[in-house]
């Protein structure tokens, strides 16, 4: 799992490459909110491109960190999603507390 971070324009970009899975979910937890504490920030774009699985330890901390900024306002969009993922958003329910763009530069002119 690789997992870089970049702030523009007071958002959050994360990037994923790899499996969101068990393995990696508290990794994946504790970089994200080191970041949102570090910056600031509300609105998070989370960059999905180079994630080919996602399991239920995974959508967990997604939806965990969603309900970490949603109080205060913010926002969790998605990108570059891959098929597959996308499906498992859709049957889980996920898509109602976030939505799906095609590129990062979308989902920033949307928030």
């Amino acid at each position: 799992m690789n997992i870089s971070t970049l702030l523009r324009q007071g958002v959050l970009t994360v990037r994923v490459e790899g499996e969101l899975d068990m393995h990696v979910a508290d990794e994946f937890r504790q970089v994200v909110d080191n970041a949102i504490d570090s910056y600031g920030v509300k609105n998070l774009i989370l960059n999905l491109q180079g994630v080919s699985f996602i399991d239920s330890s995974g959508l967990g901390v997604i939806l965990g960190r969603y309900k970490r900024i949603n109080p205060a306002g913010g926002r969790i969009l998605a990108t570059d999603v891959q098929p597959q993922v996308a499906k498992i958003f859709e049957l889980s329910g996920l898509l109602k507390i976030m939505k799906i763009y095609e590129t990062e530069s979308h989902a920033l002119e949307c928030l």
